[in-house]
């Protein structure tokens, strides 16, 4: 129906599986995805107001660089998902619901993201460009790998390396949730020169 009505469009076809084609879809310009993540974030939280104003206050701890900031942000952010939203269903129970509203509320502000950022080695969960600096997120629950180090996927599948050379800030943001808190369990970040 999106399609159909133009707010998506093809972006080509991502892979053959026999007849079938499968065509990659994405957002036909700037104002379609801000309008169309502004209301998914509305759906996760309650309150209208409360999404225009976490927008706003994202808005600033970016432009501030403000990490600490970033990570009680998102904490408040989830904790603000009421727990009925989570009953008869099993949201919490997958990475990318967590991975889908961090999206959706960067998105909404139209930001330069990619989310499943390609490399060499693997993909990074979401890569953010902001004013000169990159911010890697990767998404992990914990109940799926209880003894996994929050840094250790970066490193070992170095995906800094994508952006050597650019000479500017890479921030990788590692970020395990708890299924049974459906929140941020553990935060770390570590800043590296590309």
């Amino acid at each position: 129906m999106l399609w159909q009505t133009g707010y998506l469009t093809f972006s080509g076809c991502n892979r053959r599986v026999g007849e079938r084609l499968h065509y990659g879809l994405t957002y036909p310009n700037l104002e379609v995805q801000i309008a169309l993540n502004d209301q998914r974030l509305k759906v996760f939280l309650p309150d209208a107001l409360q999404a225009e104003e976490a927008g706003r206050s994202l808005w600033e701890l970016l432009v501030g660089n403000n990490l600490n900031g970033l990570e009680h942000h998102f904490r408040s952010l989830f904790a603000s998902i009421p727990h009925q939203w989570y009953t008869k269903n099993h949201l919490g129970d997958y990475e990318g619901y967590y991975a889908s509203v961090f999206y959706s509320h960067f998105a909404a502000l139209g930001l330069d993201l990619q989310p499943e950022d390609r490399t060499s080695q693997g993909r990074i969960d979401l890569t953010l460009r902001f004013q000169r600096q990159i911010y890697l997120f990767e998404f992990q629950l914990v109940e799926r790998f209880p003894h996994e180090s929050p840094l250790a996927q970066i490193h070992q599948r170095g995906y800094v390396e994508k952006f050597l050379g650019e000479g500017i800030p890479v921030y990788c943001i590692r970020i395990r949730f708890s299924q049974q808190l459906r929140n941020i369990l553990e935060w770390q970040q570590e800043t590296r020169i590309a």
